[in-house]
């Protein structure tokens, strides 16, 4: 294995908070905004995230949803490294059996190269869309297998970043470019190293695979929230030490929205809500606006629903969401906090990070 140091997993707590704060970016589209605007506020919270000392930024993989246009990753992740030049940049995940295991390497390999030393490979099970989108991407209708063979392809993935298929391998002569074959070319000046994977889930699997692997491990609490206790321990348990980590590192994600008063943030969140009520019951579509949310007249079972997902987004005031999560990672014991913000406005998403920021006193931090 190529050499992968635990400091290039590890964060460092900023300010006075307790764990590194880091960021999860859906590219959400809201109504009456383009998927342009809604990349060029990736830049711009990716940018305010550098400045204010956030660990990480990740992009999430989603597909044939109209308000979420993160559907290629590496090309995002591609855009924000020319924009940035020192916090971490990763897939959140990547979702592995959509993909080649070798397409997913030479991109990530290629990645690496545009900004050495700042690329993570998060990797997901799930086709992040319904069932009939991830036959048309794997140009299969046995969905099934595709998750059951997981195992296999993270370990071929593995075996192209680092470029060791043993002799005999069908694959033995296959090389991921740019990767750790131009180290030992003729004349080769390349950098062996190679982006630490993570392992993403919302459930037991990929929690018990990381641990036994020895990985990294970054689990949603923002939609599978029920989950989140019994999978971290599960992968605490399972952990071994291995080349990659000496100790478990586990990363939760949150949704979370402060605003400067907490209407406001009340307002922000619940046009979150709206938007996944009408995912759930098969209408997905561009965020909806604040004043659409509001004046929208919700079902029983989707104001039932509406609360409960509310309760597991940590927003108000910038003191009350630094409350929530200081609370989230002591109950958790979560070694890092990663917020997603889910607002129609760009504008909101910025405003949050920055309170959140403020709220922590995370350092202004200059090129």
């Amino acid at each position: 294995m190529d050499e992968i140091r635990g400091d290039e997993i590890r964060g460092k707590a900023e300010g006075t908070a307790t764990v590194p704060l880091s960021v999860l970016d859906l590219v959400t589209v809201g109504q009456g905004r383009t998927a342009t605007q809604a990349l060029r506020t990736s830049v711009d919270i990716a940018q305010l995230a550098e400045r204010r000392g956030f660990h990480r930024y990740w992009v999430a993989e989603h597909h044939s949803m109209p308000g979420v246009a993160s559907s290629s990753p590496a090309v995002i992740l591609a855009h924000l490294a020319a924009h940035t030049g020192r916090i971490r940049l990763g897939s959140g995940g990547v979702m592995l059996p959509n993909h080649a295991p070798l397409v997913i390497a030479e991109q990530f390999g290629t990645l690496e190269a545009m900004a050495p030393g700042r690329i993570d490979l998060g990797l997901g099970r799930a086709p992040g869309t319904d069932g009939a989108t991830a036959a048309a991407l794997r140009r299969t209708d046995r969905l099934n297998e595709g998750a059951d063979d997981f195992p296999q392809q993270l370990a071929e993935l593995t075996r192209f970043l680092d470029d060791d298929f043993p002799d005999g391998h069908p694959y033995a002569r296959i090389h991921a470019v740019p990767g750790p074959v131009q180290a030992t070319a003729e004349g080769g000046v390349q950098s062996p190293a190679r982006p630490p994977v993570w392992l993403l889930g919302s459930s037991g699997f990929s929690a018990r695979l990381a641990g036994v692997l020895g990985l990294p491990f970054a689990f949603a609490h923002h939609f599978s929230a029920q989950n989140t206790i019994p999978a971290l321990d599960l992968y605490r348990e399972s952990f071994r030490p291995s080349a990659v980590l000496d100790a478990p590192y586990a990363l939760i994600g949150v949704s979370a929205l402060a605003a400067d008063d907490e209407r406001e943030a009340r307002r922000q969140v619940l046009s979150g809500a709206l938007s996944m009520v009408r995912l759930r019951t098969g209408r997905p579509g561009l965020v909806p606006t604040p004043e659409e949310a509001e004046a929208y007249a919700f079902s029983p079972m989707e104001r039932e629903f509406v609360d409960g997902w509310l309760t597991n987004i940590v927003h108000g005031t910038s003191d009350e969401v630094r409350t929530g999560l200081d609370d989230l990672a002591k109950r958790t014991g979560a070694d890092e906090l990663m917020i997603t913000a889910n607002a129609h406005g760009g504008e909101a998403r910025l405003r949050s990070y920055e309170l959140i920021a403020d709220a922590y006193g995370l350092p202004t931090l200059t090129a």
